[in-house]
């Protein structure tokens, strides 16, 4: 486990990833209660069944399992012939096709609203903000979301943002340093550059200015997040905005202005949004994934959905472009033997 945890730590992740996998490890092994050489996936069963029987959530268990899966991927790679030489046993990977749970979001399709209901929401939620008897928090939590709706941004990306993030120089519209990006197995934040695309530029300048500082005089301080908390921290600065707080304000005013997506439209459901309007607007897949900061082009995919008649029209084109060069008409078949 020492060794396992020490690969970790050369492959760049986190001292909290670490922990998570000794700890679990640890758990495991105290499950069953023998060496960890002799496991075989009957023993993973029954420890994946009774950590469902706990009631622990899907995405706790695929965890749990995948970090045991990668420890017995390591032990085989490295130290298979040292511990077979060391006990006489075969060491195997007990979490296999048949016990591995699956993904969490497999089979699932998180379809956004329409632009419409969106902008019926922010609509309404802009109004509201105006006459919101404490107008500061809320127009926060507007600009905030709109940032989820028009670059995509995770909601702990936007909470995590200083004010000398912005960087209105770069590019054409600006860009947002995100230097808390997801990162992938553990491995820490993955900073990237988000442009101001789709009015951010606009909004951003128009917070900095008119907004921001009457939070505090503290725009040039170093370190000072662009969204704060209305309340204070012991040196007299304010403090940073929580994550849950806007995740009450989002439920709140969809509930208000949006009733027929209450308790379903989430923060990550208006990056699914800013992927697909964009898309549907023409911006390139690969262009969309650079926004959103994923690694894999599929994942990307995964955010895409299209409402319109996008398939049947692609579809349409395509048997258009071969009909012509055939001299047939769509739908028709050219003429051969036995048709």
């Amino acid at each position: 486990m020492d060794r396992f945890v020490l690969a970790g730590m050369g492959a760049g992740f986190t001292d909290g990833s670490l922990a998570d996998d000794r700890t679990t490890l640890l758990q495991f092994a105290a499950f069953v209660r023998r060496g960890l050489w002799v496991v075989q996936p009957a023993d993973v069963d029954a420890w994946l069944a009774d950590l469902r029987g706990q009631g622990l959530a899907r995405s706790t268990v695929y965890g749990r399992a995948n970090t045991v899966a990668r420890f017995y991927a390591f032990v085989i790679t490295r130290y298979e012939q040292e511990v077979q030489a060391r006990t006489g046993w075969t060491v195997v990977q007990p979490v296999d096709e048949f016990n591995r749970p699956r993904r969490p979001h497999d089979g699932r399709v998180r379809v956004p609203p329409t632009t419409e209901e969106v902008t019926c929401l922010f609509d309404g939620w802009r109004a509201q903000a105006v006459q919101a008897r404490k107008y500061l928090p809320a127009v926060r939590n507007y600009v905030m979301a709109s940032l989820w709706r028009r670059a995509g941004l995770r909601i702990n990306e936007s909470v995590m943002l200083d004010v000398a993030d912005w960087h209105p120089d770069l590019g054409g519209f600006g860009k947002l340093h995100v230097r808390f990006g997801k990162g992938s197995m553990g491995r820490g934040p993955k900073a990237r550059l988000v442009p101001g695309i789709d009015g951010v530029d606009a909004l951003v300048a128009w917070w900095l200015t008119q907004i921001r500082p009457r939070f505090g005089d503290d725009l040039h301080t170093p370190g000072v997040p662009m969204f704060p908390s209305e309340r204070r921290m012991p040196d007299g600065r304010p403090g940073r905005v929580s994550a849950a707080r806007l995740r009450a304000a989002l439920a709140q005013t969809v509930t208000a202005h949006l009733p027929l997506w209450a308790g379903r439209l989430t923060p990550h459901g208006l990056r699914h949004f800013c992927a697909s309007s964009l898309y549907e607007r023409g911006v390139d897949l690969k262009a969309i994934q650079e926004l959103l900061g994923h690694e894999w082009l599929a994942t990307t995919s995964g955010y895409i959905h299209v409402r319109k008649e996008h398939i049947e029209q692609s579809w349409v084109r395509a048997n258009t472009r071969v009909a012509d060069r055939l001299g047939v008409g769509v739908g028709e078949r050219p003429g051969c033997i036995g048709n």
